[in-house]
């Protein structure tokens, strides 16, 4: 018996066993070279079995799909648990309204009673939603700090309000349809998601500003009213496209820096 041993590139070897007169024939022969598809390295353990650390890409899952679909998903499940939520809410209050309407529960009895329960079904629906959508809940405590603190005598809450629903909103929905121009400092906001955010902004909060003023709530030189705002407006783009969303939430560090500059140029209160 005699072996012999035909190589089969740098990574492999094929061994095979002959009967001894074969062999000796092989040996007097003159070699012939292989084909070149020969020369090809066989395949490495790790291709064989994927959990290797060494194993190719190519049989994962493409991760852009992946995180798509899991993005989609979580999107679909928080809708309908906020739907749901809302229209649980919708009807505990309007169960109690109408056993107040009929005598069968006291005023201040039905109002607790509310206060109570739905404390209980805000907090039993926490497990129906994948995570915490903190941007729009960032967005909603700014709607009320402008609400609680400056109401409708002061532009100071209404500039912020103006950029955030207008210019944002409309931010997001241009930069993402015609945003393929990305800004040089980050990638992830375009050139006209930002005009937009500014141009938005800046006519969303002039027209409530105006608005306010007709109903006899704001006093206001519309000359400079209208170059200030044009300021906040540019200053609150600026930041909004700045790359420190991982630091700060842009639903956050927008309004304060809209509400920190409204306050220098108009002051607490209502102008005069």
């Amino acid at each position: 018996m005699g072996r012999t041993i035909v190589s089969l590139g740098s990574s492999a070897a094929l061994s095979f066993t002959l009967p001894p007169h074969r062999h000796r024939l092989l040996l007097l022969s003159k070699p012939r070279p292989l084909p070149r598809y020969f020369n090809l390295p066989l395949p490495s353990p790790a291709f064989l079995n994927p959990k290797l650390s060494c194993a190719p890409t190519v049989l994962r899952a493409p991760q852009c799909a992946l995180h798509s679909h899991i993005d989609r998903s979580a999107f679909l499940q928080d809708a309908g648990a906020t739907a749901l939520v809302t229209a649980g809410a919708y009807m505990l209050v309007l169960a109690f309204d109408l056993l107040t309407k009929r005598n069968l529960v006291e005023q201040k009895l039905s109002r607790k009673l509310v206060h109570v329960l739905s404390g209980l079904l805000f907090m039993a629906s926490w497990p129906l939603f994948r995570e915490l959508l903190r941007g729009p809940l960032y967005y909603v405590l700014v709607l009320m700090l402008c609400a609680l603190v400056f109401w409708r005598e002061s532009p100071i809450g209404v500039i912020p309000l103006g950029i955030m629903s207008g210019g944002d909103g409309f931010a997001d929905i241009m930069g993402r349809r015609f945003g393929a121009l990305k800004l040089p400092y980050n990638q992830q906001k375009s050139w006209i998601g930002s005009i937009c955010m500014c141009l938005f902004g800046f006519a969303v909060s002039i027209g409530m500003l105006y608005y306010f003023a007709s109903l006899g709530y704001l006093r206001l030189d519309w000359v400079s009213t209208v170059e200030k705002v044009a300021l906040i407006s540019f200053v609150a783009t600026l930041v909004e496209s700045l790359p420190i969303t991982e630091v700060v939430d842009d639903n956050i560090s927008v309004p304060l820096t809209s509400m920190l500059m409204a306050f220098l140029f108009f002051g607490y209160g209502p102008p005069h």
